[in-house]
């Protein structure tokens, strides 16, 4: 499956969770009902003051869970204890791991996630957690930093990036705020009966006991379809994630390697805090609880190994436990070994990939470019450590800096034009001060000007994490003064407007994650204006000659639309009217999605010619709407 079949399963997923939980809080009022006419008897008055209480319990547990998680994943991340890794740190272990992320989220297409280390956990396990990639984190166990090396580490971080691309992390957020109010019942009962020992034994305590019993007893059910619910809507995700680790890898050994380990040592992949570990053992990379059969949310370790090495057998197991504990975690002449120095070692050559020039014209055609979109490849990730390598070490160390972050993508949406930029600088001194709008303009000439297109969004890819770390009340300035500047004039570019509304989504999803994270429903037919106008903006842009452009035009509304006539009419207002397609746009069905990327490919590359400057226009309108592309369109 590709993005969008993908994000459609999710969606199916996702109705089906709603209806399974239904059949769940059906069966707990059930229980309930019958355990209080069988104790305590009563009528049908009884029972339906019950069954509301019942459902007022269940009710209440879930909305609550679901407020408590509605930062995103850095609340899940730090409930099991995780610290933050900062930007400069100087330990060789997280800095592997800042290193392995960035690389992958920059071959993804997608901001670099916030990332955790659980520091008191020697288990090898890791999880993704979030609504969407702009609140997403990622969290890594001290073992798995200690125990594996940089191609096991890669392989587990892709395997979890396909959560963060897919609509997984949505899903699994959810399901922990959905799945704790049917286990609310359990709770009240345990809470009643600690309690208890130590409260008033007068007439009415027999009664208080006896309801805590029952509580106690339904809850179990509840827990039992909790686990349930999680195993069937886990396991086959988990597979997935593995099989996009190796194809964006291109190597099973490091994937394979990681899982070998965790069945070879003796912690494996079970965390310390199990209450924690079994709301989330959904999310893990491994199992961190140690169910299996019906409860297991992950396939058995030794399927997922053979699907990577079908060659492997069981009884290969207990040869590398035997020589796990024979050589413990720190020897580096074994396959086991856990290496801890940031080389990595691959079976296959790691060729150079370079930057084609910013005159370079590409050979793209929409399916292509659709199957691309989420779905980065091993060349994705050469490309990445070509794009970091590319980017200037000032420019870098500006993007990891709290102080500059903000002029710097300030500076990446100045307009070349110095009568525009005058205004853009007039704007940003009016929110932000002068000395703000000084350092935007200097840098813009300094470092940003000569900046290869194809090094712009990575490098916000690469600030955003900083930039999310300042208060809300400053965020929301920025991204006020982001407005402002984009809209200084009616004649901005389309690339400048666009990684504006990209630099809009990101941060206004980072404050508010909950809020915007969401399966779309509409299909193409019924936003069929707003098609118009966007492939109408960016046929215009890619096409000098109007005759040029409106067959560009017309060549787009064919994919998407083909049996619709809807005119070519370039909006007066120009890039400005694109200020009314985002929303819409963005709540298409995935599969309706799918076509408007092939759609938006097809007017861009009419001309049979698609510069970097286009390509790069290309991924930044689909980051804007949640289809995020590679930053190597042009594959070999």
């Amino acid at each position: 499956m590709n993005f969008f079949e993908r994000q459609a399963a999710a969606r199916r997923t996702s109705t089906r969770l709603i209806v399974l939980f239904a059949l769940a809080v059906v069966g707990i009022v059930a229980a309930v009902d019958l355990a209080v006419l069988l104790v305590f008897g009563g009528g049908m008055g009884a029972l339906v003051v019950t069954s509301l209480l019942t459902l007022a319990v269940i009710g209440f547990g879930s909305l609550y869970r679901m407020a408590s998680l509605r930062g995103g994943g850095e609340p899940v991340a730090l409930q099991l204890g995780g610290t933050q890794v900062p930007e400069d740190t100087t330990d060789i272990q997280l800095r592997r791991l800042r290193n392995v992320v960035e690389e992958i989220a920059i071959a993804s297409g997608v901001p670099v996630p916030k990332i955790f280390v659980l520091e008191h956990e020697a288990a090898i396990n890791a999880l993704a957690a979030g609504y969407s990639p702009s609140d997403a984190v990622i969290a890594v166990t001290r073992g798995a930093l200690e125990q594996l090396n940089r191609d096991e580490l890669q392989g587990v971080i892709a395997h979890e990036f396909s959560h963060v691309l897919n609509g997984d992390m949505r899903l699994n957020i959810r399901l922990i705020g959905v799945l704790f109010g049917i286990l609310m019942l359990s709770l009240i009962g345990q809470r009643i009966l600690v309690y208890g020992r130590f409260g008033s034994r007068g007439r009415g305590a027999g009664g208080v006991v006896v309801a805590a019993l029952i509580a106690l007893a339904v809850g179990y059910i509840g827990l039992f379809f909790g686990r349930m619910i999680k195993a069937g809507v886990s396991r086959t995700r988990e597979s997935l994630a593995d099989a996009s680790a190796v194809q964006f890898t291109r190597q099973t050994s490091g994937l394979a390697g990681a899982l070998k380990k965790i069945a070879a040592s003796d912690g494996g992949s079970t965390l310390t805090q199990r209450g924690d570990a079994e709301e989330v053992s959904h999310m893990l990379f491994g199992d961190g609880v140690g169910f299996s059969g019906l409860f297991a949310t992950h396939p058995p370790l030794l399927k997922r190994i053979q699907a990577l090495e079908p060659s492997f057998r069981a009884e290969q197991l207990e040869e590398l436990r035997r020589r796990w504990r024979a050589k413990p975690p720190g020897s580096q002449d074994d396959a086991l070994s856990a290496g801890t120095t940031g080389e990595r070692r691959s079976p296959l050559p790691i060729l150079p990939v370079g930057l084609p020039g910013a005159a370079a014209a590409l050979d793209l055609t929409p399916p292509m470019v659709a199957a691309q979109v989420a779905q980065p490849s091993s060349e994705d990730y050469q490309r990445a450590d070509s794009i970091v390598a590319a980017i200037p070490e000032q420019a870098g160390q500006l993007a990891r800096q709290r102080d500059s972050v903000v002029p710097l993508l300030l500076g990446l949406l100045l307009d070349p034009s110095p009568q525009i930029q005058a205004r853009q600088r007039t704007e940003i001194e009016a929110r932000l001060g002068a000395d703000m709008a000084a350092t935007a303009q200097r840098l813009k000439g300094e470092s940003l000007d000569a900046l290869h297109p194809m090094l712009r969004l990575p490098l916000a890819a690469m600030a955003f994490p900083v930039l999310r770390l300042r208060p809300r009340p400053e965020l929301d300035t920025f991204m006020d003064t982001v407005h402002a500047v984009v809209h200084a004039d009616g004649r901005v570019s389309l690339f400048e407007y666009c990684l504006g509304r990209l630099l809009e989504v990101q941060v206004r999803e980072s404050l508010d994650p909950s809020q915007y994270a969401r399966f779309g429903r509409r299909k193409a037919g019924s936003v069929k204006q707003e098609f118009a106008t966007l492939l109408a903006v960016a046929a215009q842009a890619g096409h000098e000659d109007a005759a040029a452009a409106q067959r560009a035009y017309l060549a787009g509304m064919q994919r998407v639309l083909p049996r619709d006539h809807v005119p070519y009419a370039p909006p007066a207002d120009g890039v400005l009217a694109l200020d009314a397609v985002w929303e819409p746009l963005d709540a298409l069905d995935p599969l309706a999605k799918q076509v408007m990327v092939e759609a938006i490919t097809a007017a861009v590359s009419h001309d049979g010619r698609v510069t970097v400057a286009e390509a790069e226009l290309l991924r930044t309108i689909c980051g804007a709407l949640h289809c995020p592309l590679p930053p190597m369109l042009e594959r070999n």
